[in-house]
């Protein structure tokens, strides 16, 4: 079963009742899951004054009054974890496993932040003259507006929820057209939790137009988004006419650097199941693989294995290990790199190529013997190509990985304290897993630099990014 599909503005939700809308698309079937209604100009009018009068009500509830309602919400998400994953898996494709991890650590996250949102401290400094007194206060910034995709339809949302509830914003929520049902569900326990009418508010829409009309209005103070580079910048710009906050988590192309001196089986196993999860359909995903000369034959042959071993199927479907990609864009996408690697001499030693006719399915794929001005180590491929290359020197590895205007994760695998410090230091990235992919969790920064963006969300950052500081000297 799936879900019934809602906008949910000021307390309310509402169905098509004559408003446009769109097909959501099972990628395992290729067959409509269901009607998704668009937010008229209207519905969004109506939005903005709902989260406007929201906020006046959730930033004068109490801290601790807001980590209950949001406490309570987290254990609503758990409690329909395995109803949600399994609508996470019609809608977005990954297998089932994967998507009731997902709707566990959303919950986490909601937690997380109902915990931290009490603790936004402020501090009192001392004045220069003993009748004065000098504080420094954390404010919520205001209505927010929030855009997120379609790869973890609830996970990303939740970081958003979380952060701007916990600091006392309110939120408008746009969050993915091709995912809608997970992030409807979401947002239903957060309503059902006790969250005040218009402190969050779900819309769909054409993209375009709803940032268009939400970002200008002079409601919305901060923007928080989660997708393309190019999108990204188009937000920002929109954001700094009414220099508003923004918090910009933006595409990866992960370089991943395996030295000589580390277990070459053992760091393919580890690499290349965090690589092909979600069908590498991941802005922290692995991308770019670097192997020193002495183990590049063996990480090779275990990670070719590693792939050749997944099974490819509907991620409702017992035993499969890899879903359908989301959407048929990344099919295109995906041949594309796939050719270019061809036409440059690379080898491509497994996969390569569409499985079926039905459903978007592409094989898990290794790519060796390419240039390092190839599309796919030069154009972040959001799916489950490899591309596997040799480096020498620590130098020279440390330049080719930096030589991208992507900054959101790297990866290095090394015996040596002394490497492992060297190349933690060295690498240009928001995040860096040394001898560990674990680089997201609830309470630690998410987020890049260069053109992956800016802010960070998770931790007391993602907090922080929802408030602004206020200094008050009282004689």
């Amino acid at each position: 079963m799936y879900t019934d599909l809602a906008l949910h503005i000021d307390g309310q939700w509402l169905n098509g009742d004559g408003r446009a809308g769109e097909d959501v698309i099972n990628p395992a079937t290729e067959k409509p899951l269901g009607r998704l209604p668009h937010a008229s100009a209207a519905d969004l009018d109506r939005t903005l004054e709902a989260a406007k009068k929201g906020f006046e009500v959730w930033r004068n509830t109490p801290a601790y009054e807001r980590s209950k309602v949001l406490r309570k919400a987290a254990g609503l998400v758990r409690e329909r974890a395995d109803k949600i994953a399994r609508i996470m898996t019609q809608e977005q494709g990954k297998v089932l496993a994967e998507a009731r991890v997902e709707v566990l650590v959303t919950a986490d996250i909601i937690e997380w932040y109902a915990e931290e949102g009490r603790r936004s401290y402020g501090r009192i400094v001392q004045g220069r003259q003993k009748a004065v007194r000098q504080m420094v206060m954390q404010e919520p910034v205001g209505v927010v507006a929030a855009f997120t995709p379609w790869n973890f339809p609830t996970l990303t949302p939740a970081r958003k929820i979380g952060g701007a509830l916990a600091a006392g914003c309110s939120l408008i929520l746009k969050a993915s057209e091709e995912t809608p049902g997970s992030c409807v569900e979401l947002v239903r326990c957060v309503v059902e939790a006790g969250v005040p009418p218009g402190v969050l508010n779900l819309v769909f829409g054409v993209p375009a137009k709803v940032s268009e009309h939400l970002i200008p209005s002079d409601i919305v103070r901060k923007v928080s988004f989660t997708g393309s580079i190019p999108v990204g910048k188009h937000l920002a710009a929109l954001a700094a006419k009414g220099v508003k906050r923004t918090t910009l988590e933006l595409g990866g192309h992960s370089p991943v650097v395996v030295f000589g001196d580390a277990d070459p089986e053992k760091t393919a196993d580890t690499i290349a199941a965090f690589k092909y999860r979600n069908a590498g359909q991941v802005c922290i995903s692995p991308t770019r693989f670097y192997v020193q000369e002495p183990v590049y034959d063996r990480f090779l042959k275990r990670f070719t294995d590693y792939a050749n071993g997944i099974k490819l199927g509907d991620g409702l479907e017992n035993g499969v290990t890899m879903g359908p990609m989301a959407n048929s864009r990344r099919l295109d996408a995906l041949e594309s790199f796939v050719s270019d690697a061809k036409t440059r001499g690379g080898k491509i030693v497994t996969g390569g190529k569409r499985r079926g006719n039905q459903g978007y399915y592409f094989e898990p794929t290794v790519v060796t013997d390419i240039p390092d001005d190839s599309k796919v180590m030069t154009e972040e491929p959001f799916g489950p190509i490899a591309p596997i290359v040799t480096f020498k020197t620590l130098d020279e590895v440390v330049a080719r990985a930096n030589s991208l205007q992507y900054g959101l994760a790297a990866y290095a695998f090394t015996s040596s304290v002394a490497t492992a410090t060297a190349i933690g230091d060295a690498l240009e990235s928001g995040m860096v897993g040394v001898n560990s992919v674990a680089i997201s969790t609830p309470e630690t920064p998410f987020g890049g630099v260069k053109e992956s963006g800016y802010g960070s969300e998770g931790g007391i950052e993602g907090l922080e990014a929802y408030t602004v500081t206020k200094f008050i000297s009282q004689a």
